[in-house]
Parts: structure tokens; sequence; C-alpha cells
């Protein structure tokens, strides 16, 4: 028992050393969680990227199932995810694609149309060893990635934070195949 407390006090030093510079960089480490009874701080030692859950179907996320965990897009015939209302909480949501799109798309929108997204998407292209920049112009909300020009490919990466009220901040690592295209639009 007296070395759980000896943990519990060094992990709390850490965290609160770390979370404000990370916090700020993405909140990779995070002791515990949100607190919820899921994993109690006492249990584990958890960082932002550990938690996964599936995405298979559509789905819309909840800021108190979702925040802090990351979204696997496992399916060829492509799902949408729609983010929870924008009230500037601070709660983030990564996804990560498993399984690259081949039919439909995989989107990740706004659930109403007071909610936008700003930012910069990144892509590199497979056979030409080219970057391109998409910065998300002001009345965007949807991210549409198509498993080719727009992304979707296995291994991409969208990390969104809920960063004021009507507003997510998006930053994505892309891969694309062909002509590159921005994978943003206003479609709610």
């Amino acid at each position: 028992m007296k070395r759980n407390k000896v943990f519990l006090a060094v992990a709390a030093a850490i965290n609160a050393l770390v979370n404000p510079v990370f916090g700020v960089l993405g909140g990779v480490l995070r002791y515990g969680d949100r607190g919820d009874g899921r994993h109690p701080p006492e249990e584990t030692f958890q960082s932002f990227s550990t938690t996964t859950y599936n995405i298979a179907a559509a789905l819309t996320l909840t800021e108190a199932d979702h925040a802090g965990r990351t979204g696997r897009f496992n399916i060829a015939a492509g799902v949408t995810v729609t983010l929870p209302r924008a009230t500037g909480s601070g709660a983030k949501y990564r996804f990560v694609v498993q399984v690259t799109v081949t039919s439909v798309n995989d989107v990740i929108k706004v659930a109403n149309t007071d909610d936008s997204m700003v930012g910069t998407i990144y892509m590199s292209q497979d056979s030409a060893d080219t970057n391109v920049t998409f910065d998300i112009a002001a009345d965007d909300d949807t991210i549409t990635m198509n498993g080719s020009t727009k992304g979707g490919i296995k291994g991409d990466i969208i990390e969104i934070e809920d960063v004021a009220t009507g507003l997510f901040f998006v930053l994505a690592h892309l891969k694309g195949t062909g002509t590159e295209a921005t994978p943003m639009s206003a479609a709610v």
C-alpha cells in the first residue's frame, strides 16, 4: 500500500509538470483517465493513444465516451463519424485509418450548422514523393476521405480538438494517390 501511495505521488508530480507542456501539443501523457470509473487513476498509467475503439459503422461521438481516445476506421466500405457539438471544452479526438477505404468514403463531420473546422491537412503523395498542404477554409465542416486522392489510406491520422464554441481545430497527416485534392468541404 505504501508503494502505491509513493507511485501516486510521483505520477501526480510528473503529470503536473508534463501535462501543461504536452497538453498544448496533443496531451500524450496523462495519469489515469477522465475519472469516469473505467480506469481509476490508481490502476493505470495511460496515454492518449492507448485507449482505442473501432469505427465499423456510422457513429455519433460523445465527449464522455470518445474524448481522449483513438477511433480506428477499420472497414473498407467507409463510414461516417459525427462529432459532438463544439463547446470549447478542449476535448480531443484522434482517428487513424486502419483499413484503406475502397468504396463510399470515410467521413468525419460536425453535428450542426453552427460548428465548423479550422486547421491544416498535410498530404503526401505515394509515387512522386510530393507533399501538399491544405488550409481548412473558415466554413468547412466535413472531412471526406475517399481512399485515394483525398486520403483514407491505411496509416492516416486525424486529430481534432474542441477549441471554442462552434469551432474544432484539425491537424491531419494523410496519404494520397494520383493528384491530391482537399478532403475538406462545407457539407453540413
